[in-house]
């Protein structure tokens, strides 16, 4: 049988396939894997990818790889790291050394905000958080504070303790329950001694009393406490700082949240009722903030670092000796002098330097006010100053 008949007895339809098959196999092979199958067998042979480019594979960029730090480039982030406002303590700053307990803590950490743009001030803190007056055999302040100022020989010392002191005198013989007479005599004979032990060296001493707690019982020995404290500073020749009023609500009762320094707004202590949070921290060292400026005078100055302190004042060492002037005594009318009204605060100025009465005692004593110029409001010359 001759190929020409053969091919005539092979039906149409099997032809017809067969070319689509030899057709549609280079487009299948260049398609991508994931493109055939996706496609059916069907879409394969008779519905050939119209796209007949070849699909780009996906590229991933590859992450950058960080730059090495260079000099310069260190030195950018230095600068930038650095709060604006912020300086370098000078290397003779003056030392405020905070000792107490763990809310000194807390107020040495707003001290240390306060302070910040002062660079011939420095806050030390030498703080231990369970510490306390009548635990003496945990932590002795008596014996462990002299050493302390040997060493930083601070300018100023502020102490906030007492947190942690409600609980019975277990080392005397006998052992004193808290809040009894005993007890209280003990507690003021250390507290005074504590005091004393700082001031008789020449130092000033700022102490800050003790804010409410949550338990009425706590803030009732807290008030007690500041009564302590406030006399034995003052005996001392120290200066107490009380900052009872900055967190408690209007009728006196312990608050959780209240006015920051500018007023706004905020939470001052955690909830567990004890502990300060950070704006607390800011509040307490701003009542201790005012004193502590006032002793430290011009070093808190913010150019105080381009001065030097060689040419700053010296330091009042007894700040209980300066002149507090705390109220304005009431001026009475009938008085002639007026109470030294003719006189600057702070000053002896000559009320009448052509030697006559003074202004004030010719008005009330003598009835005869001051002769002023033609038109002048205080001209009370019934003929207008023309002397007729």
């Amino acid at each position: 049988m001759s190929d020409a008949k053969a091919m005539k007895r092979v039906p149409c339809w099997l032809i017809c396939l067969a070319l689509a098959v030899v057709f549609a196999l280079p487009v299948i092979s260049v398609m991508p894997v994931e493109a055939q199958e996706r496609r059916s067998l069907f879409q394969r042979l008779f519905q050939p990818n119209k796209r007949n480019e070849r699909v780009k594979p996906r590229v991933t960029r590859k992450k950058k790889a960080p730059r090495r730090k260079t000099r310069k480039n260190g030195q950018i982030r230095a600068a930038a790291s650095t709060a604006p406002g912020k300086f370098e303590k000078n290397a003779d700053a003056r030392i405020v050394l905070v000792a107490g307990d763990f809310l000194a803590g807390a107020l040495a950490g707003g001290l240390e905000t306060a302070f910040s743009d002062s660079p011939a001030v420095r806050i030390v803190k030498q703080t231990s958080g369970s510490s306390g007056i009548v635990r003496d055999d945990y932590y002795n302040w008596r014996a462990v504070l002299p050493e302390l100022l040997e060493v930083h020989r601070p300018s100023v010392v502020v102490v906030m303790i007492g947190a942690n002191d409600r609980q019975d005198f277990r080392t005397t013989d006998p052992p004193l329950a808290r809040r009894s007479d005993q007890w209280r005599k003990e507690y003021e004979t250390r507290v005074s001694a504590l005091a004393e032990l700082i001031t008789s060296r020449n130092i000033p001493l700022v102490w800050v009393g003790l804010p409410s707690f949550a338990s009425p019982r706590a803030s009732s020995d807290m008030v007690a406490f500041n009564a302590i404290y406030r006399r034995a500073a003052a005996e001392a020749r120290g200066e107490f700082v009380d900052i009872w009023d900055g967190f408690v609500s209007e009728a006196g009762t312990f608050v959780t949240s209240g006015p920051d320094i500018n007023g706004q707004p905020a939470r001052l202590r955690s909830s567990d009722g004890i502990n300060i949070t950070r704006a607390g921290r800011r509040k307490i060292a701003f009542y201790a903030e005012k004193p502590l400026r006032r002793i430290l005078n011009s070093a808190t100055a913010l150019d105080a670092g381009t001065a030097g302190l060689e040419n700053l004042p010296m330091l009042k060492l007894d700040p209980v000796d300066s002149l507090k002037i705390d109220r304005t005594n009431p001026v009475a009318f009938d008085d002639p002098e007026l109470d030294g009204g003719h006189e600057l605060l702070g000053a002896n100025v000559e009320a009448d330097l052509n030697g006559g009465a003074a202004l004030a005692k010719k008005l009330t004593v003598e009835g005869v006010a001051a002769p002023g110029k033609p038109g002048r409001a205080d001209n009370f010359d019934w003929n207008g100053g023309s002397g007729e």
